[in-house]
């Protein structure tokens, strides 16, 4: 059984206001509704609205302007360079990409992916993990894990390279959108097997970029914890200044 838990009040509602800004209800340069109008209109308390607003401020989304109010931004170009990696991830069909896919296997969830998930520690998910190359070399090794009720009815459990991308796999069969995704980016130490595929040296780290794949609600569709050699990549971020 799949355990769902439901984002606090204050997330969906940033959600909610950072969808009316991509699909053109708050143009950019444009005032947001007041705190009292939220209120009113989302039935929602004044401090669950202002968290929201703050959180849209400290993503880039909004900012606010001495006497005028809280002026849209716009879609902040960080969360445009995040798409851009997570899309392409989403969209790699396994059969014409250049690697191999090494596991597909029923496994309990690692903590970090359970929280993004909202499943318990000890739950099952499904894991395919693809080793990507280039030039004869590991450059990335992807593990992504799907929640049993996202399973049911696909042939992600196939251990047979899937000919398309994922994300058009997992739409059709269950008649889901992904809408956006999330990244984490940390540091660490890659785990024996893990460091064997990449080709790596004891005391090399890797960056693990954990990409979370949401449907419009802000529900978790599927995790991939995507690994790098920390000696054969390097990260660029872009991120405006308040």
């Amino acid at each position: 059984m799949a355990y769902e838990v439901e984002a606090p009040k204050y997330v969906r509602l940033a959600q909610t206001i950072q969808r009316r800004i991509e699909d053109g209800t708050y143009p950019p340069g444009t005032r947001v509704p007041s705190e009292n109008q939220l209120v009113q209109s989302f039935g929602m308390s004044r401090p669950t609205v202002v968290r929201a607003l703050e959180l849209l401020k400290r993503d880039g989304w909004l900012e606010s302007r001495q006497g005028y109010g809280t002026i849209v931004r716009g879609r902040p170009e960080v969360v445009e360079q995040q798409d851009r990696r997570g899309r392409e991830l989403l969209n790699r069909d396994e059969s014409r990409s250049p690697g191999r896919l090494v596991k597909v296997a029923e496994v309990p969830v690692p903590t970090r992916v359970a929280s993004a998930l909202g499943l318990p520690k000890r739950a099952k998910v499904l894991m395919r993990r693809f080793l990507a190359e280039a030039d004869g070399e590991a450059v990335e090794l992807v593990s992504t894990y799907f929640p049993a009720g996202l399973v049911e009815g696909t042939e992600l459990a196939s251990t047979d390279a899937l000919s398309g991308s994922v994300r058009e796999h997992v739409e059709t069969r269950k008649k889901v959108r992904y809408d956006h995704v999330t990244e984490r980016v940390s540091a660490r130490l890659p785990e024996s097997g893990e460091a064997e595929l990449l080709g790596l040296p004891g005391g090399v780290p890797v960056l693990s970029v954990l990409v979370i794949a949401c449907d419009a609600s802000g529900r978790a569709l599927q995790v991939s914890d995507v690994l790098l050699p920390a000696d054969r990549h390097e990260l660029e971020d872009t991120y405006r200044l308040t």
